[in-house]
């Protein structure tokens, strides 16, 4: 299926959800230097644009993964937005911690579910595809079949494409890196010098800047 990647994109500077800033890059919790900073919680805070995103995110589950039986979301940023499709798609939803709860049950999966069910994971962000194959991992070892994933908006790396095809796990973006860039350019936002170090950043992002 493809997705309004065009629209989306635009509705993520628009609401200042991601920043690009090639000249002072941010650091990331890996110590990566990135160009990009993206915060998908930013659109929960803007009705029309969390209208939009929620509507085209449903667009996909219904055409692409239709017997799903149930939406999970990943913690912490995902969960809104499962909650949200699940809700409009009147699906039962269940939401994934990082860890077990270290008091009370010590649920890892929070709600409801049956073994054997099929699922469809909503992930806010797919960067190298590592913490969101946990979640997917976590959810397999409780019994459930995993169909696919949906996130909004993914960086491209090669890493996320090679992991997910081993890991037999369909995945569909929203938006992605690439279209980003080019509205960036479109809008004035970012040069065609920044273009070229932004497109430069995905090739090897582990590198970048040093």
């Amino acid at each position: 299926m493809k997705t309004n990647e065009k629209a989306i994109a635009e509705k993520l500077l628009q609401s200042g959800a991601v920043k690009l800033s090639p000249a002072q890059p941010f650091t990331w919790a890996s110590g990566w230097k990135s160009p990009i900073y993206c915060d998908n919680r930013k659109l929960l805070s803007f009705p029309y644009v969390r209208d939009f995103v929620k509507s085209e995110m449903c667009n996909v589950i219904f055409e692409e993964f239709g017997d799903a039986a149930m939406l999970a979301g990943v913690a912490t940023a995902g969960i809104a937005w499962g909650a949200l499709a699940a809700d409009q798609l009147k699906l039962p939803y269940i939401y994934v911690r990082p860890k077990p709860k270290e008091h009370g049950l010590g649920n890892q999966i929070e709600g409801f579910y049956e073994a054997g069910q099929q699922v469809v994971v909503i992930e806010d962000l797919i960067s190298t595809g590592k913490s969101s194959l946990q979640v997917v991992d976590v959810l397999r070892k409780a019994g459930l079949e995993v169909v696919g994933m949906i996130s909004i908006f993914n960086y491209g790396f090669d890493a996320a494409v090679d992991a997910f095809a081993q890991a037999g796990v369909p995945f569909i973006s929203l938006t992605n890196y690439a279209q980003l860039v080019q509205i960036g350019l479109e809008k004035g936002i970012i040069s065609a010098e920044q273009e070229s170090l932004l497109l430069d950043w995905r090739k090897n992002p582990a590198e970048w800047g040093r």
